[in-house]
């Protein structure tokens, strides 16, 4: 006895991936594909000349969409051959086109052009989702980007930025990907009608050695699929170099949202900026006042798998043989699939963590006055030399002191005084009050504004108008 909980089902099936993403590498998207592809391939010959009906030609519409999987799979059991399984299917249900079913083609005709077509539907969906998480993390660029912070360089204090400036490093690396994506995007073409070995011999012999027949027939098959072309040429199969395109975009996108999940988790531990924690949400069986940040986490943990995954489909495009081999199929299968249904996790999450980030103020404002002193020393330095002081002896002085200050923050848990230190100190001939003055966070962040708001105007902003209309996705979490 069998039972949902009792066979493997993988967790790409039913907690990461949106409905749509699922339905595109479903075998109902696949066979609608295999079907709408045979009625293109019909009217193409029809139209270049071949003895074929137009009754033959709507009996194969009639039929597009209601696919008799029981017929195809007891068929399969006999043949082992999952296409011819579904022509002869195809064939039960329109006896009079039976006969000119899959005409000429080889088993790739169906399989690898619905594969393009697939992967090109995905990528459009990535998109949509990609551009979402751009617009979501520049209102909160927008919102934040004169709100000053500590920066680190080594996970070491360093100047101020702002927290809306640090966004724009991630918001970059996905403008990064959405160029990647539309060029790989734009050069999607389909595999066509090649043949068993690419040469088209099948439709020379069809159109009784007529080459510019064969030439149209490919042009008007990816006219009838909405493609601007098919690749020139071609072993029976498109390089499987495409695959690895396609997964090298999905693997960039991976690393961008790491780095983006990374940042979030160690914002998260110094408490001033946490993903979305709802209501009812418990971080830790034992330690219920935790707030793990689970998003950005499972995020980091799909993106090692989309990442790693990009090494498949570079080693089946190195090591096919000739026109095909088939030892590209299962590995194929498997790793075009759950790398989109994977990354479109991944860009749920985003869209839901950037949607939803809580900032801290209070607490970013009391981590950068911690630092704010020894980053002011310059500053106090020059001041002091404008007064009269000797900059050599002013710069050792501070050096000292800093290092005094710095020994008592770490070694006896005090707060930072560098300021009083420097302040009892003849050699400055400077008041706490007048050093007060200097610790102002925003006289430290440089062009950070200027920067974040030059960013969104002229990069950020020119995308999302020009995708007006992909905007306004929401991303609810499964689990």
């Amino acid at each position: 006895m069998t039972s949902d909980n009792n066979i493997y089902t993988s967790p790409l099936s039913e907690r990461y991936p949106s409905p749509e993403m699922k339905y595109l590498f479903s075998p109902e998207m696949k066979f609608r594909t295999w079907r709408k592809l045979w009625i293109a391939l019909a009217e193409s010959e029809k139209e270049l000349g071949l003895d074929i009906t137009q009754d033959q030609i709507d009996e194969l519409k009639a039929h597009a969409d209601d696919i008799n999987y029981d017929v195809a799979k007891a068929r399969e059991k006999e043949v082992r051959h999952d296409v011819m399984s579904h022509v002869y299917a195809y064939g039960v249900q329109c006896p009079k086109a039976k006969g000119i079913i899959h005409l000429g083609a080889t088993s790739c005709y169906v399989g690898d052009n619905t594969d393009i077509i697939v992967m090109s539907e995905a990528l459009r969906e990535i998109r949509k989702k990609l551009i979402n998480a751009i617009d979501q993390l520049a209102k909160f660029a927008e919102e934040y980007k004169a709100l000053p912070c500590l920066a680190f360089t080594h996970y070491q204090a360093a100047q101020p930025t702002t927290v809306g400036k640090r966004a724009t490093l991630w918001l970059n690396d996905l403008v990064m990907d959405l160029g990647d994506l539309d060029y790989v995007l734009s050069t999607m073409k389909l595999l066509g009608s090649k043949g068993t070995t690419g040469t088209q011999a099948s439709f020379m012999e069809l159109f009784n050695g007529d080459e510019a027949k064969c030439v149209e027939l490919d042009q008007k098959i990816a006219d009838k699929m909405g493609f601007a072309a098919c690749y020139p040429v071609s072993g029976q199969t498109y390089s499987r170099k495409v695959d690895s395109r396609v997964l090298n975009v999905l693997a960039g996108i991976a690393q961008s949202a790491h780095k983006f999940s990374n940042d979030i988790r160690l914002l998260q531990h110094m408490k001033e900026v946490e993903e979305p924690f709802e209501k009812n949400q418990i971080g830790s069986s034992a330690m219920a006042y935790k707030r793990n940040p689970m998003r950005s986490e499972r995020m980091a943990s799909l993106a090692n798998y989309v990442m790693s995954d990009a090494m498949n489909p570079q080693l089946t495009a190195a090591t096919q043989w000739f026109e095909r081999t088939l030892d590209d199929s299962a590995n194929k299968r498997i790793s075009v699939s759950e790398a989109f249904l994977a990354t479109d996790g991944i860009l749920e999450l985003y869209i839901n963590i950037s949607n939803g980030l809580v900032v801290y103020p209070k607490v970013i404002e009391a981590h950068l006055m911690a630092e704010l002193p020894f980053m002011a020393t310059e500053n106090i330095m020059m001041d002091a030399v404008k007064a009269g002081g000797d900059r050599q002896e002013l710069h050792e002085r501070i050096r000292e002191l800093s290092m005094e200050a710095g020994k008592a923050v770490k070694e006896e848990g005090k707060p930072n005084d560098l300021l009083d230190r420097i302040a009892a100190d003849p050699t400055f001939n400077i008041s706490k009050e007048a050093l007060q003055k200097v610790m102002k966070p925003e006289n430290y962040i440089g062009r950070s504004v200027h920067q974040t708001t030059e960013f969104l105007n002229g990069v950020i902003k020119p995308i999302l108008s020009a995708n007006a209309d992909q905007l306004g996705l929401t991303a609810d979490i499964n689990v």
